[in-house]
């Protein structure tokens, strides 16, 4: 079940894109999937029932955020494993990370159900939507073991360099997803209880197809439900890196929290600009985090291998590539702004505000690839503390004073956008400073 590419030997440029692409798809697709959960509920079960789903997305891209992180950690551990032909690591390494998403799961599952009425309190939630959204968290938090189990299956395949597997996976559930909202909601008249449990059948069906191909994968990454256990030294080794990129997500989520409520602040037209704009800007975003991740793979194989400079012109390649496609991808989006913001509103006046966001996120991407790919190079030697303080202080940090200081002596909506390029610009070079001082190629893979 899909091959293992070959990191470490031969040409890299076209190995990347080859990696890459199927990585921006699949988040791509994850955009529209979950698209669709609001859109069915939104039109069929009401704006209460809308609202309800969308107001729990804060809580649920923290966990989902943190253990995502944790996943990176596989990925980095079982790559450099790879590199270095370890393949009892590698097993050990496979199976420690299967158990935690099903144990991590299991947790988040049994103590959501208790304190989901709490949480949902917590959002401030108008009256009429509390009970709504209190189901939804519950349901989609019982959903828990397959929602991570999917993410460190993903990871695991992408550490050996298949990542059309995860895509096939998540294009089977998201269209049985689509389906069974449908059905739930239209034929069975249910509300948010139906698309949650459609979210959570159809992950159930997507960790299923990846479980069942690591088991019948003859690659070092098989599977063997009898030797499924944690084992110590490796889990230390998953959580070093994996803690920092979790906690990283996290942050990013209540930070992204704060600057919505500023832009909530500017009423409905601002609202719908930029949510219109955010739905465009990810496509860019998805494909640029896809050159980050395939740097920190290509990067733990090479380094497990001790080969430098590889690592290095990986760097490089990702850099150039990242740079070249996501600006491309940017152009296109700008060039037919109106067209495509008018797909969401054809007011004039959320097709202009929308432009703005749109030209102050895209020229902020000119930093943020390089932020995006240098993390990824220093994670792909396990070095996870520091681009994740780099960005929480640099971006996180950054963003938040400036939404508490500028913002509320001049509340506009350019005011907003003005610290995306200023955050991204910062941390990007403050990382490029922590790389070219550390020079992992050289002080890392030396020590092997």
């Amino acid at each position: 079940m899909g091959s293992r590419m070959d990191m470490i030997n031969g040409s890299l440029g076209d190995k990347i894109i080859k990696y890459a692409i199927p990585l921006a798809v699949t988040g791509v697709l994850q955009q529209l999937f979950n698209a669709a959960d609001l859109a069915v509920v939104g039109n069929f079960s009401g704006k209460e029932a809308m609202a309800a789903v969308g107001g729990n997305a804060p809580v649920i891209g923290l966990l989902v955020n943190l253990f995502v992180g944790i996943s990176l950690g596989s990925n980095v551990i079982i790559a450099k494993s790879i590199g270095q032909g370890d393949n009892e690591n590698i097993s050990k390494a496979v199976h420690t990370s299967v158990l935690v998403a099903l144990l991590g799961g299991l947790f988040l599952a049994v103590v959501g159900e208790f304190l989901a009425p709490e949480v949902v309190k917590m959002l401030d939630v108008p009256g009429e939507v509390y009970p709504l959204a209190v189901k939804y968290l519950r349901i989609y938090l019982a959903g828990m073991p397959v929602i991570l189990l999917y993410n460190f299956e993903a990871a695991i395949f992408r550490s050996c360099g298949n990542t059309q597997m995860p895509l096939i996976a998540l294009v089977v559930s998201g269209v049985l997803n689509v389906i069974l909202n449908l059905f739930f909601v239209m034929v069975l008249g249910m509300d948010v209880d139906g698309v949650a449990t459609a979210t959570v059948l159809s992950n159930l069906v997507s960790a299923g197809i990846l479980f069942a191909a690591l088991m019948k994968t003859e690659m070092a990454i098989r599977i063997n439900p009898r030797n499924l256990r944690v084992h110590r030294e490796v889990l230390g080794q998953i959580l070093k890196i994996g803690i920092p990129a979790g906690i990283q997500g996290m942050i990013f989520s209540f930070a992204n929290i704060i600057i919505q409520s500023a832009v909530n602040s500017l009423g409905t037209t601002v609202m719908a600009a930029s949510s219109a704009a955010y739905n465009l800007e990810i496509f860019a975003y998805y494909i640029m985090n896809s050159f980050g991740q395939a740097c920190t793979t290509f990067v733990g194989q090479n380094y497990g291998a001790g080969k430098g400079d590889r690592c290095l012109k990986t760097l490089k390649l990702c850099l150039l590539q990242s740079l070249v496609s996501t600006m491309a991808v940017s152009g296109l989006i700008l060039l037919f702004s109106h067209q495509l913001l008018g797909i969401f509103n054809p007011d004039p006046d959320v097709i202009a505000t929308g432009r703005i966001r749109l030209e102050y996120i895209f020229f902020a991407y000119l930093f943020s690839f390089a932020q995006e790919g240098l993390s990824g190079y220093l994670r792909g030697f396990g070095v996870s503390f520091i681009p994740a303080a780099c960005a929480v202080i640099g971006i996180c940090g950054v963003r938040l004073t400036w939404i508490f200081t500028m913002f509320r002596q001049r509340p506009s909506f350019t005011t907003i956008m003005q610290v995306y390029p200023i955050s991204l610009g910062i941390t990007a070079a403050v990382i490029l400073a922590v790389t070219l001082f550390v020079k992992p190629s050289r002080r890392f893979v030396r020590k092997l």
